[in-house]
C-alpha cells in the first residue's frame, strides 16, 4: 500500500527550508508517497515550494487552534496554495479537556469552523490522543465530540486508541465516514528500569509492536480512509531516526 509520513516524526529535520527539502527527498527515495505537515512553523509558501520541487503532496496539516477558530478564511487560502484540502488540529489543550464547560464550548467552536471549511471545499480533522477518553459525568470527551460535532472529522490514531483502552478496530469502525486520515503508530511494552514498575508503553515502528494493522487498516478502508500517515513521535530520540520510519514503510509494503 502507499503510505505517507507525518513529518512530526522528523520534526528536528525541518528547521529550515533546505532541511525540509533534503528530508522530503530522502523520504521519497524511501518510498513515502505523501506527507502531513506538522512539527515546524506553518509557512504555506515554503510548503508549496518544497511540494513542487519534490512532487510529493501534503494531504493534511496540523495548525494552531487560534488560527482555526479566528483566521479560518486565510487558513483555507493558504492551504489551497499548496493543494491541501484537509486542515488539522493536533489536540485541544489538556486544561480544556479537564474543564467540562470550556471543553464543550471549544468543541462547538471547532465544529463551527469545520462547517465553514466544509462550505468552501475543505475538511477539518481533529487528532485525538488518549485523554479524549477522559469522562465528564460518565461520558468521554470523544463520545461527546462524536455526537455533538457532526462536522468534525477525526485523524484516528492507532496507538492512542490502544492507550485509551478501546478496541482499535471496533472504534475505527464506529468512526466510519469521518476518518479519511489515519495515523499508523505501533504500541509495545518497553523495559524502563527508571520506572517504578520497570516497564512502560512506548511507540515503535509499524509492525514492531502489538497492534494488528492488517485488521485496523482494513477497518479504516471500509470506513472511508484515504490517507495513511506513519507517525512515530519518539523517532528523533534514536541515533538514526530515518531508519525508524523506514522500518514502518517497509512493513507496510510487505504486509499490507
Amino acid at each position: 500500500m502507499q503510505a505517507g509520513l507525518n513529518l512530526f516524526s522528523l520534526r528536528h529535520k525541518l528547521k529550515t527550508e533546505a532541511d525540509f527539502l533534503e528530508t522530503a527527498m530522502k523520504l521519497k527515495e524511501m518510498g513515502y508517497a505523501y506527507f502531513q505537515f506538522s512539527g515546524a512553523p506553518f509557512d504555506a509558501e515554503m510548503i508549496a515550494r518544497v511540494c513542487q520541487k519534490t512532487e510529493i503532496p501534503v494531504y493534511l496539516t496540523h495548525v494552531p487552534i487560534d488560527r482555526i477558530l479566528n483566521d479560518t478564511e486565510k487558513l483555507m487560502e493558504e492551504h489551497a496554495h499548496f493543494g491541501c484540502r484537509n486542515i488539522g488540529l493536533g489536540m485541544m489543550p489538556k486544561t480544556t479537556i479537564l474543564d467540562e464547560l470550556l471543553c464543550k464550548q471549544t468543541v462547538a467552536e471547532l465544529n463551527a469552523a469545520a462547517e465553514k471549511m466544509a462550505q468552501n471545499g475543505f475538511k477539518f480533522f481533529y487528532h485525538h490522543h488518549d485523554f479524549e477518553f477522559y469522562q465528564h459525568h460518565g461520558e468521554t470527551v470523544f463520545d461527546y465530540m462524536i455526537k455533538n460535532a457532526p462536522s468534525i472529522n477525526f485523524t484516528v490514531d492507532t496507538y492512542w486508541l490502544q492507550c485509551g483502552g478501546v478496541s482499535v478496530t471496533d472504534f475505527i469502525a464506529r468512526l466510519a465516514g469521518r476518518i479519511e486520515c489515519v495515523h499508523l503508530k505501533d504500541y509495545r511494552i518497553a523495559h524502563a528500569p527508571e520506572e517504578k514498575r520497570g516497564f512502560k508503553p512506548c511507540m515503535c515502528p509499524v509492525g514492531d509492536g502489538t497492534i494488528d494493522f492488517v485488521s485496523a487498516i482494513a477497518a479504516a478502508k471500509a470506513g472511508g480512509a484515504k490517507y495513511f500517515f506513519v507517525e512515530q513521535d519518539n523517532a528523533p530520540s534514536f541515533d538514526d531516526p530515518f531508519a525508524q520510519v523506514e522500518r514502518s514503510v517497509r512493513y507496510l509494503e510487505k504486509e499490507i
